[in-house]
């Protein structure tokens, strides 16, 4: 029993998603379509981060032929500007073998999966204590977690488990469902008191840790499959996510290390908005610093994921259709 006094969760005032007013909803979330991105990346320059990024689609594509994995990292926002049905779009054409986000991955899936819009008003919520107290987000996701760790399940599993089983509006839009009705692991890893699932009475930290944890022993388990096994080693990229998952990567990648795995001629990359140091350093500097190759480009995710993945994309399809 702690010596500290702990605030009384009991009798916050909550409200339903329909009441709140969203910055993003799912009209606007990306389409695929049927434009060659590979055409206009032939007009980019051979120069700087236009050379680097057709090596990183090559890089990423000879690792696909090769069946190595390609995992991706992602935050929250990835979610909010609308990139689901592009990661979804990878999954399915075994493309993504992988994927790991933080806390608020779950919060904006689940959301608009549900709802069909998400993201609140912060500046205003913040000023009257209302921000983040939506109970039908944060309580069916707390219940979610706790019945998950009874199951032992992953947090991002228990999640997509209950999506799957749930008679959803939007089942098409939710990474969590698709990865968990695909059998892709997506490994959620949570930092306690960083999402408004924690700012409520039905949060249970023994559950939340108990199925985070068993997320990062799952995800660790899948960057051992990055291992360069004779034909280089597997890809793997962050999408927007500053603290969390650098952090998390470089312990996985050090414990696969530590078990003798051979994580070596890796590729790693980052897209973001900005140049963060962590990312920088954990993901495209340290795990490839005796061999294998980082990249780092900034950018707004709306951009330059889709260019990134489609052209990807293109190049899996085109060999498809000559071997058909």
């Amino acid at each position: 029993m702690s010596k500290y006094k702990e605030i009384n969760m009991q009798g916050l005032k909550k409200y339903q998603v329909s009441e709140r007013q969203s910055k993003v909803c799912i009209e606007g979330f990306a389409k695929i379509g049927n434009t060659s991105i590979n055409s206009f990346l032939e007009c980019i320059p051979d120069i700087l981060k236009g050379k680097e990024i057709k090596e990183l689609i090559e890089i990423s594509y000879q690792a696909f032929l090769n069946k190595k994995p390609i995992i991706v990292g992602i935050g929250g926002h990835v979610i909010k500007t609308g990139m689901s049905p592009i990661l979804i779009e990878m999954m399915r054409l075994g493309a993504i073998q992988g994927i790991c986000g933080n806390g608020s991955v779950t919060i904006h899936d689940f959301e608009i999966s549900c709802f069909g819009h998400t993201s609140e008003n912060v500046s205003e919520g913040i000023l009257d204590g209302s921000f983040g107290m939506a109970s039908d987000t944060t309580d069916i996701i707390n219940k979610i977690i706790i019945d998950g760790s009874l199951q032992g399940l992953g947090y991002g599993e228990a999640i997509g488990k209950y999506l799957s089983e749930s008679n959803i509006p939007y089942p098409e839009l939710s990474l969590l469902r698709n990865g968990y009705e695909l059998d892709i692991p997506i490994t959620i890893h949570v930092a306690l008191g960083t999402d408004i699932v924690h700012q409520h009475e039905t949060a249970d930290g023994q559950s939340i840790g108990d199925c985070s944890m068993r997320d990062f022993r799952i995800f660790t388990n899948l960057i051992s499959e990055l291992e360069d096994t004779g034909n280089g080693g597997g890809v793997f990229i962050s999408f927007g996510s500053a603290v969390i998952i650098p952090e998390v990567f470089l312990k996985a990648v050090t414990i696969c290390r530590n078990k003798g795995y051979k994580i070596t001629n890796i590729t790693t990359a980052v897209f973001d908005m900005i140049y963060h140091y962590r990312p920088q350093t954990n993901i495209v500097f340290r795990p490839t610093q005796n061999n294998g190759v980082g990249y780092h480009f900034m950018g707004h995710h709306e951009i330059m994921i889709p260019l990134f993945l489609l052209g990807l994309r293109e190049k899996i399809l085109k060999k498809r259709s000559k071997i058909e």
